[in-house]
């Protein structure tokens, strides 16, 4: 199933992910799910065993530029077609379980922003630079499990869960500032 529709709406703050420059991140959403493409699929699940890792349910990275890490499966078709490398695979810098992405922090360099550049099907596209993406919608329309949802009116969300959303700002003509 692809990513909820209505996220992140049915979605609540469970990390943050730390852009290594102090300055960006992107909040990790839950409830994570456990009957996602990845759950049943042959190639991911014989990664995690071979791996040694075992397979936990993991969410969803980022707000404006969302990726549910239970439905990736590390085609990475979105990572070759952003063109201002929103994406990376989060095990080029951290290869750890995804688990431990929750809280983390990233140098977010893109220096691994090739779709075969991937550890293996346990690795995750990452939207390490959500707060370059242009809109252009790349992404969504390449990623084969329907796993990404970009919607720069989540915006709103983000600006709420960091603290920083203005009401006032919300009605006028002008989109809100961006908080970080």
């Amino acid at each position: 199933m692809p990513i909820d529709e209505e996220f992140p709406k049915n979605h609540h703050v469970i990390g943050k992910h730390k852009l290594a420059d102090g300055e960006h991140y992107h909040f990790v959403w839950g409830p994570a799910r456990s009957n996602a493409e990845t759950s049943t699929k042959s190639d991911v699940q014989a990664a995690y065993k071979e791996r040694g890792e075992e397979y936990v349910p993991l969410g969803v990275h980022g707000t404006m530029v969302a990726v549910d890490w239970d439905s990736c499966y590390a085609d990475g078709a979105c990572i070759e077609a952003c063109p201002v490398q929103v994406f990376q695979w989060y095990r080029t810098e951290n290869d750890v379980p995804a688990a431990e992405m929750v809280n983390a922090t990233s140098e977010g360099t893109g220096e691994q922003y090739l779709k075969d550049g991937r550890k293996d099907y346990t690795d995750k596209s990452d939207p390490i630079r959500e707060h370059d993406c242009i809109w252009c919608m790349a992404c969504v329309s390449v990623c084969p499990p329907q796993a990404i949802k970009v919607d720069q009116s989540n915006l709103e969300y983000h600006e709420k869960a960091s603290g920083t959303f203005s009401e006032s700002l919300s009605k006028g003509s002008a989109p809100p500032p961006h908080g970080h």
